[in-house]
C-alpha cells in the first residue's frame, strides 16, 4: 500500500470531528437555548425582597446660597423692613437681603462697620427652614474667626438683639460681612443689618 492513499483518507476522517456544521440551529442543545424541553418555561426568577428604610435628612451642602429677591420672603419681607423691639432707635444699614437656600449654605452682605457704632441683625427664615444661624466677619485678606453670633435657636436670629447691640471695636471703617447660614432645612430666609 502506498502511503498516498492513507493521506486523504485520514483527512476525511478528521473532517467529522471538526467544528460541527455552520448551521446555527444545529448546534442549540435539544430543549431549545433555555435548556428546557420545548414548552417547558424556566422556573421565575426569584427578586430579593426590597427592605423599608427610614427617610434620610437632606445632605448638608455648604457653599453659597442662590441671592434672591427680598419680596420671595413673602410677608416676613415687611417684617425684616419694619426691623423688631431689638431694633428700637435704630436705622437700617442699606437694604434686606435674601437668598435661597439648601441646608449648610451661606449668604454674604457686605457692609462697612464704623468705629464706635452699634449693630443688630434680625434674620428670618421661611418656610423649611428649622435653624438660621447670623455672624458678624471682619473682611481681611486672611480668614478670621466671626466677630458676633446670634445665641438663638430655630428659624429666626437676632444678632446683638435684647438692647445689647454689638459695637465695633476699630478707630476707623473697615470693610466687615453679614454671613446668614441655613444651618438646618431649606428654603429662604433673609436678614437685614441696623445701626446706631
Amino acid at each position: 500500500m502506498r502511503l498516498s492513499f492513507f493521506v486523504p483518507v485520514a483527512l476525511l476522517g478528521l473532517g467529522a470531528f471538526g467544528c460541527g456544521s455552520s448551521d446555527p440551529q444545529a448546534n442549540v442543545p435539544p430543549g431549545g437555548a433555555t435548556g428546557y424541553p420545548p414548552g417547558y418555561p424556566p422556573p421565575a426568577q426569584t427578586v430579593p425582597a426590597q427592605t423599608a428604610t427610614a427617610p434620610q435628612p437632606p445632605a448638608t451642602v455648604g457653599g453659597p446660597a442662590q441671592p434672591v429677591s427680598i419680596g420671595m420672603l413673602g410677608p416676613a419681607a415687611a417684617v425684616l423692613a419694619a426691623g423688631s423691639p431689638d431694633t428700637k432707635g435704630m436705622t437700617a444699614e442699606g437694604s434686606a437681603f435674601a437668598g435661597q437656600f439648601q441646608q449648610g449654605q451661606v449668604l454674604e452682605q457686605p457692609f462697612n462697620i464704623e468705629p464706635n457704632k452699634c449693630y443688630t441683625v434680625v434674620g428670618i427664615g421661611g418656610p423649611g427652614i428649622s435653624e438660621l444661624d447670623v455672624q458678624i466677619q471682619y473682611v481681611t485678606p486672611f480668614p478670621t474667626p466671626p466677630v458676633a453670633q446670634d445665641n438663638q435657636t430655630g428659624p429666626n436670629a437676632t444678632l446683638g438683639g435684647g438692647g445689647s447691640c454689638w459695637r465695633s471695636q476699630p478707630l476707623t471703617a473697615v470693610p466687615g460681612k453679614v454671613i446668614i447660614r441655613a444651618t438646618g432645612g431649606a428654603g429662604i430666609a433673609g436678614a437685614q443689618i441696623f445701626k446706631k
